[in-house]
């Protein structure tokens, strides 16, 4: 099989009608994309390479899933909604069973987000996907990192730490496989390999908050983002943290260190003054994504995690670094 036969076979899709804001796509030097009148163009890349990003015996149609959803949780922590998708893929060699799985999740995910695929690359080498995703969001309605404010509430969607919990039993680490339910495995890899983007929560944020970042490489480390951009600092209250069953029985370092420093959550981070409030639990009902309150925004630089007592807890900051 060619590269023109592989792209026809797997990723054109000619009994797919593209939506109106997409005029051209797959078939001609470039597509051609139209936001709507008063929208911005939203647009974000990310590239996942083989035992950097995920095990070389990840099911291919979660790693089609993952590939994608990690760039639809850029456009969801920007407000927008998603236009289409381009895909860089190198492969090792054209496998047919692999290369329809992976379409088949990759393209799972694209539809249910009216995200079409319109157009990319493919090429023979170590396995390499990069994707390039374009949305649109409304003029003066993005949710940046750097418009954090003195004073705002600071939210989490969903939760976090699983996903790293699952990386450690991959692993084989002990602390990780010494005190995890024995039944635990499936369900946490699904949250390190299938994350749900929270793009309905994103656009029904926009114009509500203030700034917002999704979760790829940790919670404390993302939040800095956010604190270095605004210049500004914040407190966690770690009694305010969900914390999922399959944490509980870790050891306290273990456990902190999963819900702060863990990554590939891919959860939305976002604050918002304490007088939106009531929206932002509307716009949690609307979405179907919970939401907690999890800590403020302060003037004083630097972050502080709180325990129930409201006193500091030691922590160190290690988001991950594709350098280090």
């Amino acid at each position: 099989m060619g590269e023109f036969e592989l792209i026809r076979r797997h990723f054109q899709r000619p009994g797919v009608a593209l939506p109106g804001n997409v005029p051209l796509g797959i078939g001609d030097d470039c597509a051609l994309l139209q936001p709507a009148p008063g929208f911005q163009l939203a647009v974000s890349t990310d590239m996942l390479v083989e035992s950097r990003h995920f095990f070389p015996d990840v099911a291919p149609q979660a790693l089609g899933h993952k590939v994608l959803a990690v760039n639809l949780s850029d456009l969801a922590a920007m407000g927008a909604r998603p236009l289409g998708f381009t895909l860089a893929l190198a492969l090792p060699a054209a496998d047919e069973a692999w290369l329809t799985a992976f379409a088949q999740g990759l393209f799972a995910l694209a539809d249910a987000h009216a995200c079409p695929l319109v157009g990319g690359d493919t090429t023979r080498g170590p396995l390499n996907i990069c994707i390039t995703v374009l949305g649109e969001v409304r003029a003066g309605q993005a949710l940046r990192r750097d418009a954090a404010r003195a004073g705002d509430d600071l939210y989490l969607s969903g939760r976090t730490g699983e996903a790293r919990l699952a990386l450690e039993l991959l692993l084989g680490t002990g602390w990780a496989i010494a005190h995890t339910p024995p039944d635990a495995l499936p369900r946490l890899r699904a949250r390190l390999e299938r994350p749900v983007p929270r793009l309905a929560l994103g656009q029904a944020l926009a114009g509500l908050t203030h700034a917002a970042i999704d979760l790829s490489d940790g919670l404390a480390g993302d939040l800095g983002h956010i604190l270095q951009a605004s210049g500004v600092g914040a407190e966690l209250a770690l009694a305010e943290l969900p914390l999922a069953p399959d944490l509980q029985a870790l050891p306290e370092a273990q456990r902190l260190d999963c819900l702060l420093n863990g990554g590939d959550d891919y959860e939305l981070l976002f604050s918002a003054p304490p007088d939106a409030r009531a929206a932002i639990e509307a716009a949690a009902r609307t979405s179907q994504t919970p939401v907690h309150r999890v800590g403020r925004i302060r003037a004083e630089p630097g972050l502080r995690v709180l325990n129930a007592a409201g006193q500091p807890v030691a922590f160190s900051t290690r988001g991950f670094d594709h350098f280090k």
